[in-house]
């Protein structure tokens, strides 16, 4: 039973320590991504203002969400 505990210790320790890897802090965005403006409401893109929404398509899945 202690061999068991031991190894479970040493595992723990080694998920930590290599979990701790990497840079700290936020992500950054690339720098395509800054430079490129968003869309916005006025530009066209996406749905048309007073679109109706799409039609449920029935699913298998639909009897365990719902």
């Amino acid at each position: 039973m202690t061999r068991f505990v031991r190894a479970a210790v040493v595992a723990s320790a080694l998920a930590f320590t290599l979990s701790a890897c990497g840079v700290r802090g936020g992500l950054e965005s690339p720098q395509a991504a800054k430079a490129s403006p968003t869309a916005d409401a006025q530009s066209g893109e996406g749905k048309p203002e007073g679109a109706a929404p799409k039609a449920h398509q029935s699913s298998v899945l639909d009897g365990l969400i719902r």
